[in-house]
């Protein structure tokens, strides 16, 4: 069941949310941000510290001499997207916005924060309030760990939660192994020869290289992944040429690789670069590939204390254990190479009204749900910390 005090609190909550809403900052600029969420965390009497990933902010809240410790993560940062809403808490800052609900999961984390705070007694140990900079693209988890988040404070677990508008409003999805993608980019630079268009003999057209080499880089996925794997490869980007009467000397393919296994990410890489390699030079010309591995696949390594809490609150009836992972990325995944825990999806498909999904320019975070996964986090937090006393 929701906590009654925070049911109570839901509309200091909303307030919370929306103020966010309005001021959305992008990665390692979340600056207005950042001092909103540590002033609101100070009101509540939580040790702040500030630094880490330059623009993150680590809420430290201690009760009783247990030695156990608990990290509890929301992201800060907002999209480079302009909202495309009429809602009164409208983004404020031009072609920015809160289009994933990093807002919601903010206001979350704080109402749960403001509630443990009031009420250290029910748990035993020191529970860690993360709010991250750069989830999107940038890997700002894996910037807190090289900082020393782990080195610094001793963290013995971490959650993490994400609103999932394809699943049903207050349902949680928890299921041990991947539940998000790896997220890998590459680039493709073909060096041909440039000449006159009507005199293609006398030149080498990477842009016919091109066309050869996306349609053999779909192969990978259809001839080099067992049918039970997973793995998308998409190339998102072709640039090449200026004009209508001359063939360029080179052209640049860009995209994007997601899998659930590192050995299936071995094969992919291999096989973009000895295609590019090899369809190039049977055309006359070069390939230089550069291969970015950027975040890993979110893995679940302990779902036990995640799976009792969320029961505490939706009830059993609500848990989805069999939903399906995403092919989309987290960054939360470098927290889970290191530390025992969990990632969750919260339901926020709206019953009632038209649902836009994440990155969408109209999309905008269900606030019937912020008092779920305040009381999520808050059953969390004691569940992980039982104070033996109570």
């Amino acid at each position: 069941m929701i906590i009654e005090e925070i049911k109570r609190d839901e509309n200091f909550i909303k307030e919370i949310r929306h103020a966010l809403h309005i001021h959305p900052e992008t990665a390692y600029e979340e600056r207005w941000t950042s001092d909103f969420v540590a002033k609101k965390l100070q009101s509540f009497g939580i040790t702040v510290h500030k630094g880490l990933a330059k623009t993150g902010v680590l809420g430290i809240l201690k009760s009783g001499y247990s030695h156990k410790s608990v990290a509890l993560r929301a992201e800060l940062d907002a999209l480079d997207i302009k909202e495309q809403t009429n809602l009164p808490y409208k983004s404020r800052n031009e072609s920015k916005m809160h289009a994933c609900g990093h807002d919601g999961h903010m206001a979350m984390l704080l109402a749960a924060a403001k509630y443990l705070a009031k009420h250290k007694e029910l748990f035993d140990g020191t529970i860690y309030f993360i709010f991250q900079p750069a989830e999107e693209n940038e890997g700002g988890a894996k910037r807190m760990i090289e900082d020393g988040l782990f080195e610094t404070y001793k963290i013995d677990s971490i959650y993490g939660l994400h609103n999932w508008p394809a699943l049903e409003e207050g349902k949680i999805a928890i299921s041990k192994g991947a539940v998000m993608a790896s997220y890998d980019n590459f680039e493709i630079e073909i060096l041909a020869k440039g000449s006159h268009a009507a005199h293609p003999e006398h030149g080498v057209d990477p842009i016919l290289i091109a066309s050869h080499l996306i349609t053999a880089l779909q192969s990978i996925i259809s001839r080099d992944i067992g049918a039970l794997e997973n793995g998308i490869l998409s190339v998102t980007q072709l640039h090449s040429g200026s004009t209508w009467n001359v063939i360029p000397d080179s052209a640049i393919l860009r995209g994007t690789v997601r899998t659930f296994k590192k050995e299936i990410q071995d094969i992919i890489e291999e096989r973009i670069k000895t295609l590019s390699d090899s369809i190039t030079k049977a055309f006359r010309a070069n390939a230089k590939v550069d291969y970015k591995r950027l975040y890993p696949a979110t893995v679940n390594n302990y779902i036990e204390t995640a799976l009792k809490s969320a029961k505490e609150v939706v009830g059993e009836e609500n848990i989805v254990t069999n939903f399906p992972p995403s092919m989309g990325s987290e960054d939360f995944s470098f927290f889970l190479q290191k530390k025992r825990g969990c990632y969750v999806k919260l339901g926020t498909k709206k019953r009632d009204s038209e649902n836009f999904m994440l990155h969408n320019p109209k999309y905008d975070f269900n606030d019937n749900v912020l008092t779920i996964g305040a009381s999520y986090w808050v059953k969390l937090a004691i569940n992980e910390l039982k104070n033996s006393s109570h």
